[in-house]
């Protein structure tokens, strides 16, 4: 588990270097001088002598860049007995094996703090998360104050490495320390900021599910069932839930399974027990914000009940001469009928409706914070109990005539209602993107049962979250792929457009691998699921887009400051309002006809000031960013660009200048055989014969190459198997020689036909340097001592790769490209797709040495490559694109992961970071404008001028208008549009002569 933690960006390039496949991500020393072992001690020697190997991981803070890593690095592998030392600049992390013998945990972390870095022991000697991610839910969360709260209780909290909350999903990712702490006190803390918090994930289990048992009768049996089922390998933790009968389960999915937990459970005891999948897991987040909509739906109606008569009684009926003269009858004293009604009607409306906005402000100020809530209970309060003192007054006094504000106070609270109830309702359609990705896995599959020698035994239809790991199952034509896998029997074509992005149908044979969701089109297939549950693409696609959904944007962080004074400044805004306002008609500084008949000079200030407090809305803000951020990453997702989060975006929208590699980005990463040159008579099928059978015993790329492209002459035979070799002999860096049919087959370079004494023609000649003119290889294949052909073996360009250049270069994006292959090839493939400037021959820490260099000049730069090789220069880079990536997701060291392999999509990044961020910015015009200009109109500027004035409801209703605005504003980009250039660029297939 540790090695693959920290198996990251600059480690991973090492593979590349030393030649080695992909698969091995095992750290390597990046100084080979120093000894793996104690001075002295023989590696022979080293298991009789050292003795058990240890491991130990610490937080290393301090380091800024690969320099401090080195550091660090070189000082820990001076001391005695250390195996292996890692250091991950990214994570803050050092990973260190040493021999217990000659040093302990503690040295290693004083020798740390002596190069001048903060450093901690937090995992050791054992194979134990050091690290887990545990995903909360917030309720009550109104702005960006709240979320400000909530981030800095749980940063605060011992343990916790790090805590992101966002406004808009109204949840918290915390990544923490187990042996410190637990997603329990991570919950209290939250719940003693003042909001709710509901678990969603602790991170502590890959995979985990929830059981609802019937026919239990005693809790005796339950517990029963509980033993049972922590008996079975691999099952990591059992729930038992006595209320609803439910057993949440947490296990391994390399061992074990649903369908051996349920059969357990029906045969345990007298068979009386029956299990299955408990109903409406795996949609908490749909579920939390249905019920959200509905409560706010439900709050609204009732305010509105008892707002409307409020309403009628103060605003219609005193219109309505029969009304008005029932309405005015006085009940005690100067107390009128009317009044009365709305104080009994708007009673209800501010403290029982309006509670939350009291219990809001109360853990707001509780934590010495300002947020929404604040303004509303100051001003409702302001309006209503005004409004009681004047009620009070008439009540007891023959002559006092005063006004109430009853109307106010419940209006306002039933337009924010209004406001909060069309702000969840569009917020929800922000996440969208999530959901859809969530449905696209099937309700049902169809799971094969076989013998051991592959015959179908039977068949049987299973709900599709019962799937296990090495599960066959049937895909017909038609359905979803029920689990990722590979195919075992059948040919089909599969639409894997809603993972991938790509449009067109992939053609699926024995061996390719089949992505879970993705629709089979035509023919039947046999799978052998390997990935299922929480480990699918599918589901990591989602916690990818989740986690990009949570991280902030750093413009955001100008809202956040923003929010740390905004509310203060806005109650001493309305404050100063209702003073100038009082003072001035205190002393007559403007005319007593300004004033309306139906209150005094106090009232009317008092008036300005409750509209400049409900008028301004810090919500709208806080929502500029996520919402954006939101719908950008749900778009991408489904152009099958996976951008991770607002960092991410911010950076990609002021790119100017993108490095590609070569291999495998530019072109396709393959080599294959483009063209053939026969120099004696005879059938190319033949040819290829001879040359497939003398190359099939080596392991070489090209002699592959040759081999998969002979492989199509032979399609359509039944018995598509060649000719047998013989005598064959492998010449390391020069060819092969073998024996075919009696005939003696040569295929290599032209210093193996120099050697094995065989004339080169001048055609031949002629042939080889044409191709070397076009980066291609050239295979000499001689036939019985005379050369009989020549084959060009090439990488070639990626479809659209040429016109991807120019469209970039009409987005004045500067592209440039760096490789570690030769200077002909790269020069070659350069100008065919038309970039000026090239770097050959660098190795992986060069690459993001020109990076840096092209930072230093002023660029902006995203470096495109195949996310392992090319990572310490992703890692570098200020956006790394992530290329090739298929189904492999989870590339940590880029920033953007471009799902469908093709070069058009580093176009539609770019293009829709920009498009997102004009976004951002749009919602912050609106958002700060509309509090620059209504402040002002609320507070009467316009009132001397004009005789307008802005009543409190009709200023909170707005304030309420302008959260649900800017979500609105986001939202638009739904409608995103890849580039038209795109539209109109023909993508070139690969022709191969």
């Amino acid at each position: 588990m540790a090695t693959k933690f920290f198996a990251l960006a600059c480690i991973r390039n090492n593979n590349s270097v030393e030649g080695r496949g992909s698969s091995d991500l095992s750290p390597r020393p990046h100084y080979p001088s120093m000894p793996k072992y104690p001075k002295g001690v023989v590696a022979e020697e080293t298991t009789m002598v050292v003795g058990t190997e240890s491991k130990a991981v610490f937080s290393v803070i301090g380091m800024t860049c690969s320099a401090c890593a080195g550091s660090v690095e070189k000082a820990v592998k001076r001391l005695p007995g250390i195996r292996e030392a890692v250091v991950d600049v990214l994570n803050n992390r050092a990973q260190v094996m040493f021999f217990p013998n000659f040093v302990n945990a503690e040295t290693i972390r004083e020798t740390i703090e002596d190069v001048g870095f903060q450093a901690a022991l937090i995992a050791d000697e054992g194979n134990e998360k050091s690290t887990l991610v545990c995903r909360i839910r917030i309720k009550g969360m109104t702005c960006t104050s709240c979320s400000s709260t909530v981030e800095s209780a749980l940063q605060a909290v011992h343990g916790v490495q790090k805590a992101q909350v966002a406004l808009a999903t109204e949840e918290a990712d915390v990544h923490y320390d187990p042996k410190i702490v637990s997603c329990n006190r991570l919950m209290v803390a939250i719940e003693d900021t003042g909001f709710e918090a509901i678990l969603i994930n602790s991170g502590e289990d890959m995979s985990k599910i929830d059981l609802k048992v019937d026919g239990v009768r005693t809790d005796h049996s339950m517990r029963i069932l509980e033993q049972s089922l922590q008996a079975l390998p691999g099952v990591q933790g059992v729930d038992i839930h006595h209320d609803d009968r439910k057993i949440s389960l947490s296990y391994k999915p390399d061992m074990t399974g649903p369908r051996n937990f349920i059969n357990v459970i029906e045969t345990t005891g007298s068979r009386r027990f029956r299990a299955k999948i408990y109903p409406g897991g795996g949609a908490g987040r749909e579920n939390h914000r249905k019920e959200e909509i509905q409560q706010y739906y439900r709050v609204f109606i009732w305010s509105l009940i008892f707002t409307i008569p409020v309403f009628l009684t103060s605003m219609v009926f005193m219109y309505i001469p029969g009304l008005k003269h029932g309405l005015d009858k006085k009940v005690v004293n100067m107390l009128s009928i009317g009044e009365l009604i709305r104080w009994i009607l708007s009673t209800p409306v501010q403290f029982i409706i309006g509670l939350r906005f009291y219990t809001g402000a109360y853990k707001s100020l509780r934590h010495g914070s300002a947020n929404m809530d604040v303004l509303i209970a100051l001003g409702t309060n302001a309006a209503y109990f005004y409004s009681v003192y004047s009620v009070l007054r008439a009540a007891t006094s023959p002559h006092f005539k005063g006004t109430d504000f009853f109307e106010t106070s419940a209006m306002l609270i039933s337009f924010i209602l209004l406001g909060k109830y069309l702000e969840v309702l569009a917020k929800g359609k922000t996440s969208d993107a999530i959901a859809k990705l969530m449905d696209l896995a099937p309700e049902t599959a169809t799971l094969l049962t076989l013998d051991e020698e592959g015959n179908i035994l039977g068949e049987e239809e299973i709900d599709g979250r019962l799937i296990q790991k090495n599960d066959v199952i049937k895909i017909i034509p038609g359905a979803k792929v029920a689990s990722d896998g590979y195919v075992i029997w059948g040919q089909s074509h599969v639409n894997e457009s809603m993972i991938t992005g790509e449009a067109r149908p992939v053609a699926k044979r024995k061996g390719d691998t089949v992505i879970g969701g993705t629709v089979n089109e035509n023919g039947v297939l046999h799978i052998k699921a390997t990935r299922v549950g929480s480990e699918s693409s599918l589901a990591q696609i989602v916690r990818l887009v989740e986690s990009a959904q949570m991280a902030k944007a750093p413009v955001q962080k100008f809202a956040d400051r923003i929010s740390k004074f905004f509310v203060p400044l806005v109650i001493m805004l309305s404050f100063f309002t209702w003073l100038s306002w009082f003072l001035a008609g205190k002393f007559h500084g403007y005319p007593k006809s300004w004033i309306p008949k139906s209150m005094d000079s106090f009232q009317l200030a008092l008036q300005f000031g409750i509209s400049v407090m409900v008028i301004a809305c810090p919500c709208a803000l806080g929502l500029a960013t996520p919402t954006a951020v939101m719908v950008g990453t749900g778009v991408g997702a489904s152009q099958g660009v996976l951008i991770k989060g607002g960092q991410a975006l911010e950076s990609a929208h002021k790119v100017d200048c993108i490095v590609f590699d070569k291999t495998g980005t530019l072109t396709i990463g393959k080599p294959l055989v483009v063209n053939t040159r026969l120099l004696k008579n005879m059938v190319l099928r033949e040819f290829y014969e001879l040359v497939a059978a003398a190359e099939v015993n080596s392991e070489h790329p090209l002699a592959k190459a040759i081999v998969e492209y002979a492989k199509k002459f032979r399609e359509d035979e039944e018995n598509p198997a060649g000719p047998e070799a013989h005598d064959f002999v492998s010449i390391t860096g020069h060819g092969v020689k073998a024996i075919v049919r009696g005939r003696e087959i040569i295929v290599g370079n032209k210093s193996l036909m120099v050697d094995q004494n065989i004339a080169v023609p001048l055609d031949a000649e002629d042939y080889l340097a044409e191709a070397e003119g076009l980066a291609q290889t050239g295979i000499l294949v001689a036939i019985d001592g005379e050369v009989a052909g020549v084959l060009a073996i090439s990488d070639p360009l990626k479809p659209g790769a040429q016109e991807v250049i120019t469209i970039l270069k009409s987005m004045n994006v500067r592209s440039i490209m760096v490789t570690g292959d030769n200077w002909g090839t790269a020069n070659s493939i350069a100008n065919e797709v038309g970039i000026d400037i090239v770097i050959a021959e660098a190795k992986p820490d060069q690459k993001a040495e020109k990076v840096k260099e092209l930072q230093a000049s002023g660029y902006t730069v995203a470096m495109v490559g195949d996310g392992i090789n090319d990572s310490p220069a992703l890692v570098a880079a200020d956006v790394g694109m992530a290329i090739g990536a298929g189904t492999d997701i989870a590339i940590e060291a880029a920033d953007v992961v471009l799902m469908k392999s093709n070069l058009e999509d580093v176009i539609t990044a770019i293009d829709l970071s920009r498009k997102t961020f004009t976004r951002i910015r749009l919602n912050y015009i609106w958002a700060l404008g509309y509090n620059v200009l209504g402040i002002p109109i609320a507070a009467g500027v316009l009132f001397p001028s004009t005789g307008f004035r802005l009543p409190p409801w009709i200023a909170g209703a707005a304030m309420a208008a302008s959260s649900v605005s800017v979500v609105c504003c986001s939202l638009l980009l739904k409608n995103y549009k890849r580039p038209k250039e795109l539209n109109n660029l023909e993508v070139r297939g690969i022709v191969i002569e």
